[in-house]
């Protein structure tokens, strides 16, 4: 069930615990994925993930939290879990360490499926919390990497061109 022999986390390697099947299960059953620590700036890996989640590459239902923003891709944002419109199946987490137990508390109380944490996150506490409360919890990774990996379009070489061929372009000479 796990990536490591006694199928526990491990905070020393940042191992999760989690199998490449499991998370791909957590993300094939969820219809709905609130993003908590969404952010207006472009140039944050929330806004990055959130602008995946909503293409239609993957098909979500992607609920904003942020209590600083109205509104972030055209989309409305709500101040926290509990003012959701919806139970969110994943809450994905962009927050530091330290806010982490909190939101596992709130994710709990409402009825989530799966505490998701962003990559170079980790909280032993948080994770204990979730799982206390019957969570499927996933930390250090990336829900549009691991999307985009189970759906065909991240490979170890990088992102797929959709073009599958071992000879070089030919490209016009002049």
């Amino acid at each position: 069930m796990s990536d490591n022999p006694a199928g526990q986390r491990d905070s020393a390697t940042m191992n999760d615990g989690t199998t490449a099947s499991e998370r791909r299960r957590m993300l094939d059953e969820a219809r709905t994925i609130a993003i908590v620590g969404a952010s207006n700036n472009p140039a944050r890996a929330s806004n990055f993930v959130a602008t995946y989640l909503l293409s239609s590459s993957a098909d979500y239902r992607v609920l904003l939290v942020n209590p600083r923003e109205r509104e972030i891709l055209g989309q409305p944002v709500y101040p926290s879990l509990t003012d959701l419109p919806e139970t969110p199946d994943i809450v994905d987490v962009f927050r530091k360490n330290d806010d982490l137990p909190p939101i596992a508390e709130e994710a709990v109380d409402i009825g989530a499926s799966t505490f998701w944490v962003q990559l170079g996150l980790w909280s032993d506490e948080a994770a204990g919390i979730a799982e206390s409360g019957g969570l499927g919890v996933v930390m250090n990774r990336c829900t549009k990497i691991e999307h985009a990996r189970f759906a065909g379009g991240l490979h170890l070489a990088g992102f797929d061109t959709g073009v599958i061929t071992s000879k070089r372009a030919n490209r016009a000479r002049g």
